[in-house]
């Protein structure tokens, strides 16, 4: 049966798997659908169009589903969509879509998000993350798999950041992030890549060096971001094992983007 405190407000609308758990004094509303197997601690309000998953642990005293802080939005029915298995702490605030973008605010699954987070309308958050205490997305953030966001970090919004990548505590993002960065500042400078990480997920010592061989070519040969592609892109020819990295960093560097540019 679904466990659910005596104390917790339920709208009859909502849909909650039967082995679901909601903690002491949580509200959730009536366009809520919790999947199996995931916690709501004590505290929390899950309001709006928001979709969550399974075995998720939302730990107490969280908003999820609110409306944007956006003053255009006038009431349209926008969504939040959280995926599997994904960690919550304390005290975050994650808000539904507009119709201004895809009226949809999504994160994947496997995310360790800790205590303060804030993200905004429209964000799009990839798989594996990891968001330190008090980092913040602005409305229409883009960020890809792996990412790991240090304490205190603000993305301005509409900016991207690449899979692989890695900010510092007090990070200020103003422009694109490519994958496989490092960066720290106000606003932020490419500092390094980020090899530690790397490793730990396995990439074989030929992959990082060719990672390490487009950190020379995008910040360290004095290269302008349209000579930097074009070497990049020759490295394809003699590194077939680096196709993937090669690819995504391509892909990144030549995506449609807020005209923000790179950290550079």
């Amino acid at each position: 049966m679904t466990r659910i405190h005596p104390t917790a407000i339920i709208d009859k609308g909502a849909e909650l798997h039967e082995t679901v758990e909601i903690g002491a004094y949580s509200v959730i509303g009536p366009h809520v659908r919790i999947n199996r197997g995931s916690k709501v601690g004590a505290h929390c309000v899950i309001e709006g169009h928001t979709s969550i998953g399974a075995d998720n642990h939302i730990f107490q005293f969280n908003s999820l589903g609110a409306v944007p802080q956006d003053k255009k939005y006038a009431g349209e029915p926008c969504e939040l969509i959280i995926g599997d298995r994904n960690t919550i702490r304390e005290f975050c605030t994650f808000n539904i879509g507009t119709v201004g973008d895809k009226a949809c605010t999504r994160v994947g699954n496997d995310n360790w998000i800790m205590a303060y987070v804030h993200l905004a309308h429209d964000c799009e958050i990839g798989n594996h993350t990891i968001f330190a205490n008090n980092s913040s997305l602005a409305g229409h953030v883009q960020v890809g798999d792996y990412v790991i966001l240090g304490g205190f970090t603000t993305v301005h919004q509409f900016c991207r950041l690449g899979a692989h990548s890695f900010t510092s505590i007090n990070a200020m993002i103003w422009a694109d992030l490519p994958p496989f960065v490092m960066c720290q500042g106000q606003p932020a400078k490419a500092r390094s890549m980020n090899f530690e990480g790397l490793k730990r997920r396995g990439f074989s010592p030929e992959r990082i060096k060719v990672i390490k061989e487009m950190y020379k070519l995008l910040y360290r040969d004095n290269l302008t971001l349209e000579q930097a592609k074009v070497a990049v892109s020759e490295l394809e020819k003699s590194n077939p094992q680096s196709d993937i990295d090669i690819q995504m960093m391509l892909g990144f560097l030549n995506a449609p983007s807020s005209d923000r540019g790179i950290v550079r």
